[in-house]
């Protein structure tokens, strides 16, 4: 099974250095994301731009594949079987560590030994922005409610509903990228309400920039979805306001709450492995609430990830779409910016969460808070040579920014796993 991989990467390989086109790059004429346009003429010399992308983000749109589909019928806990040994190797990098680390990592490169281990998998985290995962998974669900039987149409949905920020948008500190293709124009700012763009580029912006209120714009109209149902791609924005103005809001939270959190219990998930309780801006508490609270686990991640790997979250199309949605398309930032990973592709999430109490007189700030610091990394690393693995890194170091330890244990695990 390794050996017939390798050969299949080794294909991938020489595909993607004979193609003009590379993934982002030649995924704007499927998704219709602007910024993907630009990346092409940047790389065809058309456009010239001091942007560059690590080797690992060049993989072709087409080449990027679900790694765990041809083991069919295998239990999501089938994978998630402790490996004494790799668990052992695993624990040293703990050592003298406390219980603000939680780990769960599984090595997929020879899907004959599959070898699994944890640190701390139950514990509840603050999800942060990992969250936004949840908020794609629901939109993809609702697509697939509205066209049950095709595919094409929920993608031309995405390519071709455009929909207003309005205060849903409001506000965050995070920018986005907006690309003119007529004037080749790139301007990167936050969002403001009268922005508009395509559910694929509100996505994209969710995931991409990690932008809080494109999570906040996708989110609502996966509430719409589920509101409307197969009147919704003809939906208007009055009769989207309208909807929330005349709604109550007890009703707006518990529908708002639903729709991200049910799809994770049908993947078996459990309410305390992961959870969404408040939408991302504060211009979206005009009209839901928070109810349940926040959380997220390593367990619960790793239970999502691996379902996406063997093509069941919704359906296969549906997963290898949401994936080729995490393949890192702006920049790699925390643990996918270790140095042990510019080669391989990386499809990445990262969430942060920190709260100071200056009256202490401890040092706090940005990402360093002492009351509260969570870090939390999601990937699936696919190095050229078929070493893949899949990571999932949550942390609460208080007083610290935890970027670099990050970064640090994905070399430290990348090492290991090579071994």
């Amino acid at each position: 099974m390794r050996k017939i991989g390798i050969i299949f990467t080794v294909i991938l390989i020489c595909t993607a250095f004979t193609t003009i086109h590379y993934y982002p790059i030649d995924g704007y004429a499927h998704t219709g994301i602007k910024r993907l346009k630009r990346l092409e003429l940047i790389k065809s010399g058309e456009l010239k731009d001091a942007t560059k992308l690590p080797e690992g983000a060049l993989k072709s749109f087409m080449d990027i594949q679900l790694n765990l589909t041809s083991k069919e019928g295998a239990t999501v806990d089938s994978y998630l079987q402790v490996d004494e040994s790799f668990q052992k190797e695993i624990n040293t990098l703990f050592r003298g560590l406390d219980k603000s680390y939680s780990l769960a990592v599984l090595d997929i490169s020879d899907l004959d030994h599959i070898r699994y281990a944890q640190r701390n998998e139950t514990a509840g985290y603050q999800p942060g922005s990992v969250g936004k995962l949840a908020v794609l998974v629901g939109l993809f669900h609702q697509l697939a409610k509205i066209y049950p039987d095709d595919f094409e149409k929920r993608l031309e949905l995405l390519r071709s509903k455009s929909v207003k920020a309005g205060v849903w948008g409001l506000t965050d500190e995070h920018t986005i990228p907006i690309y003119n293709i007529e004037t080749q124009k790139l301007v990167k700012r936050q969002v403001i309400a009268s922005d508009v763009f395509s559910l694929f580029e509100w996505a994209d912006h969710m995931l991409s920039v990690s932008n809080n209120g494109a999570a906040s714009i996708v989110w609502r109209e996966v509430l719409l979805m589920q509101a409307f149902g197969e009147k919704y791609p003809s939906l208007t924005e009055e009769e989207s306001t309208a909807y929330f103005k005349t709604t109550p809001k007890k009703e707006l939270t518990d529908s708002g709450n639903d729709v991200v959190n049910l799809p994770l219990r049908q993947l078996g998930i459990t309410h305390e492995e992961w959870r969404l309780g408040s939408f991302f801006t504060r211009g979206a508490n005009t009209y839901v609430g928070d109810k349940g609270g926040s959380i997220g686990s390593t367990l619960g991640l790793m239970k999502f990830l691996v379902q996406l790997e063997q093509g069941t979250v919704i359906d296969a199309a549906s997963s290898l779409e949401m994936k080729r949605l995490m393949y890192m398309t702006d920049r790699r930032i925390r643990y996918a910016q270790a140095p042990a990973l510019k080669d391989a592709a990386v499809y990445f999430k990262s969430g942060s969460l920190y709260k100071c109490d200056r009256s202490k007189g401890e040092v706090c700030g940005k990402y360093m808070g002492n009351v509260q610091n969570f870090m939390n990394s999601v990937a699936i690393v696919e190095h050229p040579d078929n070493c893949n693995y899949i990571v999932v890194l949550m942390t609460n170091v208080l007083r610290k920014n935890s970027a670099t330890d990050h970064m640090m244990l994905a070399s430290s695990i990348d090492k290991i796993i090579r071994q």
